[in-house]
């Protein structure tokens, strides 16, 4: 009669509360990792590798490719997780809640392939609906979003199902990623200025190796510690020659140390602070370098010129800012707009090419200001709510021109001692 008791009162339990009493990942974090993995930077396979040793960390519910600069891959997630099934025999025994190969296969889902529109937001994803889904499913925990690329399938999942906001907690890395995903960004900003939020702008660059230091946790660190490591060691060193440069990396650490809803605590993914405005400016072509606006805002430069029979929402011109291209829209007849965000603080100088002869070749200059936010450096700022946290403006913080450095970095010899302890595992085969 006993077990029969206690087996009723389980089952309540569970119809009542919803709780997996049996379920070894019940008491983690619920994450969902978002990657550019695939496009122009390899720095996400090595974080990608670093994320499917730690897997047992965490209750992970999905691993989504999508766009930065370049498209991200699901291919390619998948193909990492082909050279971790090698190694997985070996991890599993030291760390026995390790998601199997074939697990980690059923959460990965495409994104999107391509930057956002001018908008913010196109059509729905495979990666964007596993958002929307994990986010509405029946659990007290909230959902955490480590973003390593652009914010694209968070901002249409948010599009798509706007109940879903309350639930999410998203750990950005931002700063490059803002640049290529200005239109995603702004779109999350101006509609979900509520949202729990940290964009890491410059404080994961802490984490970033050196290329030149032979010391043990820069260069020397893959022959000191993975060289040798099973098909993972093996495939580690195809990133940047092995040295360790994983600027998406402090999205994972900060789930695995300090108290991950205390952004203003110390973690080895970074210290933050709330921000009050989000720095968003407008201006009208011509720019001088009398115009100022802080580093890793959002800058919005009109133009005028005669009005032309462009189809909506087709790109019609392009802004050439440091060499690369940033595409540009009629937003209304005679009205010509782009959006560009500085990754560095500094000098700018933009041209433009276009088709329509009147903004084509027209030039200017700005200046990108060392601090952000700054709502002094800016005309246009969006009001954020208690939960939108950014790299410190503590000047001891950072490195030269980078906000926040030193909160990644000085934790990084003990994030990658822990490393080392999992590489060591496949170099002894136990």
């Amino acid at each position: 009669m006993k077990s029969y008791l206690t087996a009723a009162i389980a089952l309540l339990l569970t119809l009542f509360t919803g709780c997996k009493s049996t379920d070894p990942y019940a008491s983690l974090p619920r994450v969902v990792v978002s990657t550019d993995i695939g496009g122009t930077d390899p720095d996400d396979n090595q974080s990608m590798l670093h994320l499917l040793m730690y897997n047992d960390k965490f209750d992970l519910e999905g691993l989504v490719s999508t766009a930065s600069y370049g498209p991200g891959s699901a291919e390619e997630i998948l193909r990492m997780i082909d050279f971790y099934e090698k190694d997985f025999p070996v991890l599993k025994k030291a760390y026995p809640l390790l998601r199997t190969p074939d697990e980690l296969r059923a959460i990965t889902r495409q994104g999107c392939k391509d930057t956002a529109p001018w908008e913010g937001y196109a059509e729905p994803t495979p990666g964007s609906e596993l958002i929307v889904d994990a986010a509405r499913r029946d659990d007290a925990r909230p959902l955490w979003v480590l973003v390593w690329g652009c914010l694209e399938d968070v901002a249409q999942a948010l599009h798509d199902a706007p109940d879903i906001a309350p639930k999410l907690r998203v750990y950005w890395i931002g700063g490059p990623n803002k640049k290529w995903g200005a239109a995603g960004y702004s779109y999350i900003a101006r509609n979900f200025p509520d949202l729990w939020i940290i964009e890491n702008n410059s404080s994961y660059r802490g984490f970033i190796g050196s290329s030149t230091d032979p010391g043990h946790y820069q260069t020397a660190y893959y022959d000191d510690c993975i060289r040798g490591a099973g098909a993972m060691g093996e495939d580690f060193i195809n990133y940047y020659k092995g040295v360790v440069r994983m600027g998406d990396t402090p999205s994972v650490l900060y789930m695995m140390d300090g108290d991950p809803e205390d952004p203003e605590g110390d973690s080895w993914g970074g210290r933050f602070e709330k921000m009050s405005v989000s720095s968003f400016s407008n201006f009208k072509a011509p720019m001088t370098l009398q115009d100022t606006i802080p580093v890793y805002g959002v800058l919005t430069l009109e133009f005028e010129a005669p009005a032309a029979d462009v189809p909506a929402g087709k790109p019609c011109f392009h802004l050439t800012v440091d060499r690369q291209n940033w595409a540009g829209y009629q937003v209304a007849p005679g009205r010509y707009q782009v959006r560009y965000s500085p990754k560095y603080a500094g000098d700018y100088s933009y041209t433009v090419h276009s088709e329509i002869s009147a903004l084509d070749g027209q030039k200017g200059n700005f200046v990108a200001s060392r601090l952000w936010p700054d709502p002094d450096r800016c005309n246009d700022p969006v009001r954020v709510g208690d939960h939108w946290y950014t790299d410190v403006q503590d000047p001891a913080m950072f490195q030269g021109d980078v906000q926040g450095y030193h909160t990644v970095a000085a934790p990084r010899s003990a994030a990658l001692d822990d490393w080392a302890e999992r590489w060591a595992v496949l170099k002894e085969g136990r």
